[in-house]
Formats: C-alpha cells, sequence, structure tokens
C-alpha cells in the first residue's frame, strides 16, 4: 500500500476530509429539530427520504466494507496497483455511518408524529426494492468467486443513481411552483461546501501520488461530489436568481396555495 509522499499535502488531505464531513453532517439537523420542536412531518416528503436512505445505505456498504476489509483491499490493490492509496478515507467511513443514523431517525420521525394525508409513492418505494433486490442478485453472483470488490462497487453504483433519482423531482418542483420555499437553502449551502471539498480532497490525494487512479477507482466517490454540486448550483440559481424569495411569496398569493406535489409524481401508497 502506497504511503504519503508529502506530510502538508497528508495533512490538509485529513483536513479537508473532515471539512467535508462537517458541513454534510450538519446539514441533517435542521429538519430532525424541525420535526421535533413541531411533533410533525407534514412539509417533510416521504420519497425523499426513502431514496435517501437507500442512497446512504449503500455508501455505507461500500465505505465500511473497503476501508476495514482486507481482503477487499487486497482485491482492490490488485485491480489498481500495489502503490495505491485506498481511495476511502476515515471521514467518508463516518459520514456514511452518521448519515444512515440520521436518515433512519428522520424515518422514525415519520411514524410517530403527526403526518397529515402525505403517503409515500409506489414508484419511490418500487425504485428502493429495485435497487435492493438488484444488490441481492449481485451478491450470490460475487459469492462463488469471492468477488468482494466488485460486489460492494454495485453499492456504489446504487448511491450514484439514489442521488440522481433524489435530486431531480426537487428541481422540477421548484420549476413548477416557481418557487423554492420550503426548501431549506441552508441545506444546499452546506452540502455545496461538503461537495466541494469532498471533491478537493480526491485531487490532494491525486497530486501527492501523482496518480488519477482514486478519481476512477472509488467512481462513486468522484460522481457523488459531481451530480451534488451540479445540483447544488441549480437549486441556488433557482432560490437566488430565478424564484427570489420576494417573487416567490407573490407567486404563492396569487396561486392562493403552495404545491403538494409528491417528490415522485406517481399513484401512492401509504406509509
Amino acid at each position: 500500500m502506497a504511503s504519503w509522499n508529502s506530510i502538508p499535502l497528508e495533512i490538509s488531505y485529513e483536513i479537508v476530509g473532515w471539512i467535508a464531513f462537517t458541513s454534510w453532517s450538519i446539514s441533517f439537523y435542521p429538519q430532525l429539530i424541525l420535526n421535533f420542536r413541531r411533533r410533525s412531518v407534514v412539509g417533510l416528503n416521504f420519497d425523499f427520504v426513502l431514496l435517501n436512505l437507500t442512497k446512504h445505505s449503500s455508501y455505507m456498504i461500500y465505505n465500511v466494507c473497503l476501508y476495514f476489509s482486507p481482503v477487499i483491499q487486497k482485491q482492490y490493490f490488485d485491480t489498481y496497483g500495489d502503490k495505491e492509496m485506498i481511495p476511502v478515507a476515515a471521514n467518508d467511513v463516518a459520514f456514511s455511518i452518521h448519515a444512515v443514523v440520521m436518515t433512519a431517525l428522520t424515518l422514525f420521525q415519520i411514524f410517530i408524529y403527526e403526518r397529515g394525508p402525505q403517503k409515500v409513492s409506489r414508484l419511490a418505494s418500487g425504485i428502493v426494492i429495485v435497487a435492493w433486490a438488484f444488490a441481492a442478485i449481485c451478491f450470490f453472483i460475487a459469492l462463488p468467486t469471492q468477488s468482494w470488490l466488485w460486489l460492494i462497487s454495485i453499492f456504489n453504483s446504487i448511491q450514484v443513481v439514489m442521488t440522481c433519482v433524489k435530486y431531480i423531482p426537487q428541481a422540477k418542483m421548484n420549476f413548477t411552483r416557481k418557487s423554492t420555499v420550503g426548501w431549506s437553502i441552508g441545506n444546499i449551502l452546506l452540502d455545496f461546501g461538503g461537495g466541494l471539498a469532498n471533491y478537493m480532497q480526491m485531487v490532494i490525494q491525486s497530486i501527492d501520488q501523482n496518480s488519477w487512479v482514486n478519481f476512477y477507482g472509488n467512481i462513486g466517490k468522484t460522481l457523488l461530489s459531481l451530480i451534488s454540486i451540479f445540483f447544488d448550483i441549480l437549486f441556488m440559481f433557482q432560490h437566488y436568481v430565478l424564484y427570489p424569495e420576494k417573487k416567490a411569496s407573490k407567486n404563492s398569493l396569487e396561486t392562493g396555495q403552495e404545491s403538494n406535489e409528491p417528490l415522485i409524481n406517481s399513484s401512492p401508497e401509504h406509509v
């Protein structure tokens, strides 16, 4: 396994990584606190929470397995070379575990607090079922040959797909409503900061090792950063340029109500 060539770069790598962890982790708390104070989850989209739990669970499986398993690490070195570094840092593991816990707590709040007529769409439920069924099939395919690196790469791909799915409906809904009211810009700003820091961490490692293998060796982490940054910029453009607060308020008064369309447009199914 390769070691760091530059101590300053190693220190920078750790600092930037924990900045990403802090930014992303803090973004979970406002919603949890709001739900607790209101004793209600009315206004929180259940599709988003369900898809987000699948996304973070998949990412956690990938990070934990690659970071702690000597067997999987050996398969990684056999694939990409002994001189490469494992593309998962301690902050990646800490973040993904924390994200699963926080998202699970949010899901728990959905069951114990007032939720009104809100429901989970059949499409969102279907996407989650297909994702986990596909992962289970891949497990049995990998089992005979012990292809664990390939298997966890499947989980990595699942979390990337979930990242895309969870963002697109919100962007569409903002466009349809001509408003970002109800969508926390604070969460977006923290997510944007975490995405930049996460990407910068990979750049620092590549510069130190004079190799860019960690970008395609951990394609999930690369795409996670790029996709998150892209949608965060889109949301900020919607919030600050297309639908600023005064304009959004005017639109709300003209329509007389806020849109209550589900995150994913499909026939609903009870939670």
